[in-house]
C-alpha cells in the first residue's frame, strides 16, 4: 500500500503500510526463521548434548542409554523455557527505543550466545549458555509478529503473521533436518556453531528492516509507555487479562502435547523410526496448510471463530494422539500440527489488533510470558497424571479438554476482522 491509500493514523496522519509478501515484512520473516533456528537446537540435539556430557552403558535405565538422567534432561529443558521469560523487559523496550533496533540486537545477541554453546565444557555450562540466549530469541520472535502486523493492513496482516510463523517453523525444520543428516560429521557442538551463519547474514537482513511507521506516529505523539517494566495502561488491562489466560491455555495444551509426543512414540507405541520420520514429514505439510487455511478464515470467519476452531481441535486431536495405538497417534499428531498451525495467523493477528502502538511490543512480552507459564504447568500436570499407571490418554484427556473450555474467553474479546487497531483505540 502507498501512504496516499493507507487508513489515517493518529492525529490525522495517513500511514505509510505494505503487502504481506514486501521486503520489510520478508525481513522481520527472516529474523523469525533465525530465531527458529536457533532455539530449536537444544531439542534437535539433546540427544548428542546428553551423550557428550554423561556416560553411556548397557544398562536398562535412562541415564545408561542415554548418557545423563531424565531428571538432568528435564531440569535442563525445563531452564531453557523459563528462561524464556527474559523476553518480556527485552520486547518492552521496543516500545521505548523503537523496534528495528530491538529486533535486530536480540537476534544478534541471541545467535552469538547459541553459537557459544558449542564450546560448553560440561552439560549445566551448555543449559546456562544457551539458557542466557533464550530469551533474546524468544523476544526476536514475538517482535517479529508485532512487527508484521504494525507493517500491513487489515486486509493483509492474517497473511503477514501466518508468513512470519511458517518462518520460524522453517527455522526449527532446518536445525532438525541438518542434525538429522549431519549429526555424525557435526555433532552437536558443529550444529550450534551454525547459528553464525544466520549472525553472518543480519547485515543483509537489517537492510530490509525497517521501522514500523504507526511507532514513527506513535512517537511522534508522545503516546509511549512509563519506563516500567512491561508497562500497560490500566484502560488495556482487561484485554490484556483475557488474552493472557488465552495465551495460559493454549500453551497448556500445546506444552506437553509437543514436549511428550516423541517420548510416546518410540517408548509406549513403539514406532519405528522411519514411520516416526516420515509423520514428522507430512506434519510439515499440514502445518502449511494449518497456516494457510487459517489465514483465509481469519480474513473471512473473523478471528475469534478461528482462535475457537484451532484450540478446541487442538485439544481434541492432542487426546486423539495419546489414545494407545499408532495409528491414533500419527493421525493426532499430524492432525493437531494442522489445527496448531490454523490458529496462528488469528491469536497473532489479534494480538496486533486489540492493542495501541504505544502498548504492543510490551503486550507481546506479557503473551510471552502467559505462554512459558502455560507449558511449563501443562507439563508438571501431563506428567504427574501419566505416571498414574503409564496412562497417557488420561493424561490427555484431562490435561487438554479443559484447558480448552477457557477458549470461550474469546467472545468476551472485540472482533477485530477488517479493522485497523487506530479504530478500535481511537485518539482520546
Amino acid at each position: 500500500m502507498t501512504a496516499a491509500s493507507a487508513p489515517p493514523g493518529r492525529r490525522g496522519r495517513a500511514l505509510l503500510l505494505h503487502g504481506w509478501s514486501d521486503p520489510v515484512v520478508l525481513g522481520v520473516v527472516l529474523a523469525a526463521l533465525a530465531s527458529g533456528f536457533g532455539q530449536f537446537g537444544a531439542v534437535a540435539a539433546l540427544g548428542d548434548v546428553a551423550r557428550s556430557f554423561g556416560r553411556l552403558t548397557h544398562g536398562a535405565t535412562l541415564a545408561d542409554r542415554a548418557g545423563l538422567s531424565g531428571t538432568e534432561l528435564g531440569l535442563g529443558l525445563a531452564v531453557l523455557r523459563l528462561a524464556s521469560l527474559g523476553g518480556l523487559p527485552l520486547s518492552g523496550l521496543a516500545d521505548r527505543i523503537g523496534r528495528r533496533t530491538v529486533l535486530l540486537a536480540t537476534v544478534a545477541v541471541g545467535l552469538a550466545l547459541t553459537s557459544a554453546a558449542a564450546l560448553s565444557p560440561g552439560y549445566w555450562w551448555f543449559v546456562a549458555i544457551f539458557a542466557f540466549g533464550r530469551p533474546f530469541l524468544s523476544a526476536t520472535n514475538a517482535l517479529a509478529g508485532v512487527m508484521a502486523g504494525e507493517q500491513t493492513a487489515s486486509n493483509a496482516r492474517a497473511k503477514a503473521v501466518a508468513f512470519v510463523a511458517a518462518g520460524y517453523g522453517v527455522g526449527a525444520g532446518l536445525t532438525a533436518i541438518v542434525h538429522s543428516l549431519f549429526s555424525s560429521a557435526l555433532g552437536f557442538r558443529g550444529v550450534f556453531a551454525l547459528a553464525l551463519v544466520p549472525l553472518a547474514l543480519l547485515p543483509l537482513v537489517a537492510r530490509w528492516v525497517s521501522e514500523p511507521d504507526r511507532f514513527a506516529v506513535a512517537v511522534a505523539a508522545r503516546d509511549r509507555p512509563r519506563p516500567v517494566l512491561g508497562a500497560v495502561g490500566p484502560r488495556f488491562r482487561r484485554r490484556l487479562g483475557l488474552l493472557l489466560a488465552l495465551a495460559f491455555a493454549i500453551s497448556f495444551i500445546t506444552g506437553p502435547a509437543n514436549s511428550f509426543i516423541f517420548l510416546y512414540a518410540q517408548n509406549v507405541v513403539h514406532l519405528s523410526g522411519v514411520a516416526t520420520a516420515a509423520m514428522v514429514a507430512a506434519a510439515g505439510v499440514t502445518g502449511l496448510t494449518g497456516l494457510l487455511v487459517g489465514r483465509w478464515m481469519a480474513d473471512r470467519a473473523g478471528r475469534r471463530s478461528t482462535t475457537v476452531v484451532g484450540v478446541v481441535a487442538t485439544a481434541a486431536f492432542g487426546v486423539l494422539a495419546y489414545s494407545g495405538t499408532r495409528p491414533a497417534l500419527v493421525a493426532g499428531y499430524v492432525l493437531g500440527v494442522l489445527s496448531g498451525s490454523l490458529l496462528a495467523p488469528a491469536i497473532g493477528s489479534m494480538v496486533v489488533e486489540l492493542f495501541p502502538t504505544g502498548v504492543r511490543a510490551s503486550v507481546a512480552g506479557w503473551w510471552l510470558v502467559a505462554g512459558v507459564l502455560g507449558a511449563s504447568v501443562g507439563l508438571v500436570v501431563f506428567g504427574a497424571v501419566a505416571d498414574v499407571g503409564n496412562r497417557f490418554g488420561r493424561a490427555a484427556a484431562l490435561t487438554f479438554l479443559p484447558a480448552a473450555a477457557l477458549v470461550a474467553l474469546c467472545w468476551l474479546l472485540p472482533e477485530t476482522r477488517a479493522r485497523e487497531p487506530e479504530d478500535l483505540w481511537p485518539d482520546p
